[in-house]
């Protein structure tokens, strides 16, 4: 590619575009069908899953909270493995095995475990799949409401009650006085009250919709205040409390029985648990921390639970139905025809242009005016405004070499009739062949001679032929010797010739032809400078270049002029006068000569002022001897 493309306009990446699209839109498709196939099945499979991991969970979860190790989950686990059809492993944290479901070879474990056990630490998510009053705070069934307030905050199971558990004398003393309550409400106010149990043993009354005043009509001092199991594991959690506060700088808290909190009556907070700052949630995080505390003897160490497939069998075969294979069918030809339809259009922007493209070369060969309409920035759009150049110099140069021909018949005619009607009159003893007409006849053939072998020079350079043959040569000493081969010529033209090399200049050049060329350069100037003028010779090096200037005084080029002044047989003046127009060979010669030195030639004007004809060739570089110009 060339890098005078953009990439975003080539045509490789446009073609790679299109079959990336066409890849992705079927990649899509097939990705969407999969899942669109398979997902009421993954879901039904994975809903599935997901409850026996739930309730696994929850099963386990409750034994640690109720049993300080796992020596005695053997029947637990293998009942679970049993309901749920898979192997059930509990590791320490370590991955070290303490119980599994089946026996034989130890089970290959999953770099993922499927849950962490830790009842004081609870995964809230799996407890929720499970149902269970962890995350529903359904306190009438199995806590108090502070205490289930307590276990939705603090992650901690409400089953670990731990030096909170009731000895049955104190289980039923309050269950007593749980039902003379209840017998209370339901007889003197008619409201509903049931009574469910905590897993300490406690009676919790659900008095939803009793009378505000209920209470004081039908009082429990036994069920309002803590039992001795009761105070004296709030006693120990109160100790533990209040260390942690004072270690972070807080005001002590009294603990009630639902391990909410009030606080001491005098004391000054810090920081009120109302306020946004950071010490706002001090209390909670050390009732929590305290809990966690208290409790940790009381209930299994965390563990790793493991759920993996009994055999290792993981495999789940999906079949398709009638109306899945019918949908398959109709994406895939819906995939086809997009294939199909982006192939043509890309296709069809592709044959468009080269089809003009070809056109435009058959009117060439028919020589009719050839133009391919082509709009595009990509290749297949540069190719054709290349080619459209190309046309329109093939049709400038048919003009050139048809105004050549023209040209150069008129400029062999000219000296051919003056010869031709001499001799004639000659012949017919009009003229006497005198030593003077004998001069005018070598003039005429002198110039005829001089436009052949100009064209000759310029045959030979066209052909690559066009031979030099490079030696050392002083700059100045050659300007000194154009200047006084023209010298005569500009004095009788009324012009001054000043010459000037800045020090001395090596140049590596054929010596003869060098002075050709510069000679044309001072031949066009005297004839286009009035009398009166000036034409100067400069030589000076820039960038390691040997550079010579010839300027004159003349009447200027034209800026849309400027541009054809090397081309053959073009003159500023289109009269034919020889004083003025030459043979309109001289500076295409020139070009040429340059050109066969490695060099260049070019030109600036100002009108009015004059014009410059800059010669530039390389001091130290190497003519291209019997090469092209």
């Amino acid at each position: 590619m060339r890098a005078d493309v953009p990439l975003h306009r080539s045509l490789l990446v446009r073609v790679l575009a299109v079959s990336v699209l066409v890849s992705v839109c079927s990649i899509a498709a097939t990705a969407w069908l999969t899942a669109r196939s398979t997902t009421v099945a993954i879901r039904q499979e994975q809903g599935q899953a997901l409850t026996d991991d739930a309730r696994t969970y929850d099963t386990l979860l409750g034994y640690a909270a109720t049993h300080p190790g796992w020596d005695g989950a053997g029947e637990v686990v293998q009942q679970l493995a049993r309901d749920t059809g898979r192997r059930v492993t509990i590791t320490t944290e370590q991955r070290v095995p303490l119980v599994d479901s089946d026996s034989g070879p130890p089970a290959k474990l999953p770099a993922r475990p499927t849950a962490s056990i830790d009842p004081l630490h609870v995964d809230t998510v799996l407890a929720a799949a499970s149902g269970s009053s962890l995350t529903t705070g359904s306190s009438d069934a199995s806590l108090p409401q502070g205490e289930a307030l307590a276990a939705v905050t603090d992650h901690i199971d409400p089953r670990a009650v731990g030096p909170f558990l009731l000895p049955r004398k104190e289980r039923d003393a309050l269950r007593v006085a749980a039902e003379r309550r209840a017998a209370c409400l339901r007889g003197s106010f008619g409201s509903v009250a049931t009574i469910a149990y905590s897993p300490s043993g406690r009676p919790v009354l659900d008095t939803r919709g009793a009378r505000p005043y209920s209470d004081t009509r039908c009082p429990s001092t036994v069920l309002d205040r803590p039992t001795t199991t009761e105070a004296k594991a709030l006693a120990a959690l109160q100790k533990l409390v209040d260390s942690c506060l004072e270690r972070r700088h807080e005001s002590h808290v009294r603990l009630n029985l639902g391990f909410t909190w009030t606080r001491v009556p005098g004391a000054v907070p810090a920081q009120t648990a109302a306020d946004d700052g950071p010490r706002g949630n001090v209390v909670p995080e050390c009732v929590t921390g305290s809990r966690r505390e208290q409790l940790a003897p009381y209930v299994a160490p965390p563990a790793l639970l493991f759920l993996t497939s009994r055999g290792g069998d993981m495999s789940t075969v999906f079949d398709l139905s009638p109306e899945n294979q019918a949908r398959i069918a109709g994406v895939a030809a819906l995939v086809l025809l997009i294939t199909v339809t982006a192939s043509v259009m890309a296709g069809t922007r592709l044959s468009r242009p080269l089809r003009a493209l070809t056109d435009a070369v058959r009117h060439m060969e028919e020589g009719r005016a050839a133009r391919a309409e082509v709009r595009g920035k990509d290749e297949i759009g540069r190719l054709a405004a290349a080619f459209n150049a190309m046309a329109e110099r093939r049709e400038r140069l048919e003009e050139l070499r048809k105004a050549m021909v023209g040209d150069v018949a008129h400029e062999l005619r000219t000296p051919l009739s003056n010869i031709r009607g001499w001799l004639e009159a000659a012949q017919d003893g009009l003229a006497d062949p005198d030593p003077e007409l004998v001069a005018s006849l070598l003039e005429e053939a002198l110039l005829l001679q001089h436009v052949i072998d100009d064209l000759q020079d310029l045959a030979v350079a066209d052909a690559g032929e066009l031979r030099v043959h490079a030696e050392p040569v002083d700059v100045a000493d050659l300007l000194a010797q154009v200047a006084t081969a023209h010298r005569g010529g500009a004095e009788a033209a009324g012009v001054t010739l000043v010459t000037r090399a800045d020090g001395r200049l090596p140049l590596v050049a054929d010596p003869v032809r060098l002075r050709q060329a510069v000679g044309n350069l001072v031949s066009n100037a005297v004839r286009h400078t009035p009398p009166g003028g000036t034409v100067s010779l400069l030589a000076r090096r820039a960038d390691g270049d040997v550079v010579i200037d010839v300027t004159d005084t003349g009447s200027g080029i034209a800026p849309d002029d400027l541009p054809l002044v090397f081309e053959r047989f073009w003159r500023v003046e289109k009269s034919r006068s020889r004083r003025s127009g030459g043979s309109g060979l001289g500076l295409p010669i020139a070009r040429k000569l340059a050109e066969a030195h490695d060099g260049s030639l070019s030109a600036t004007s100002v009108v009015g002022e004059g014009s410059t004809f800059t010669l530039r060739l390389p001091a130290h570089g190497h003519a291209r001897e019997n090469s092209e110009a």
